[in-house]
């Protein structure tokens, strides 16, 4: 049985945290629907294949370094989750944020990321 806990810390940590391009994708594969959809402030990506582009501009972008931390507990209910969490090197962050999902048939279906201001 898929927890929406689970799938928080797998969006984070095996997606937008993984450098490695297959296990990326894996993570992909089992974690959103084939439409999901992900809105950040740079706009909305519809689709595995757009979500995957996301990550690894994101990552190629940084020094090896960076890093995501949760920060904090996971919110989590039946079909809905909420994760703050922190990018950058280890102590020394550099971006703040939540990710907020919704969940249909056990994988990610809508991922919305805001930024702390």
């Amino acid at each position: 049985m898929i927890i929406v806990s689970d799938l928080l810390a797998a969006n984070l940590h095996e997606v937008f945290g993984n450098r490695d391009a297959a296990t990326r994708r894996a993570a992909i594969e089992r974690t959103y629907t084939e439409d999901v959809v992900f809105t950040d402030p740079e706009g909305v990506a519809h689709g595995r294949d757009a979500l995957e582009e996301k990550a690894r501009q994101l990552l190629e972008n940084v020094p090896p370094t960076f890093a995501f931390t949760e920060e904090g507990r996971r919110y989590a209910g039946p079909e809905t989750g909420a994760l703050a969490w922190s990018f950058g090197p280890s102590g020394e962050p550099v971006a703040r944020g939540i990710d907020i999902i919704t969940v249909r048939d056990g994988k990610i279906a809508t991922l919305v990321t805001i930024f702390a201001a």
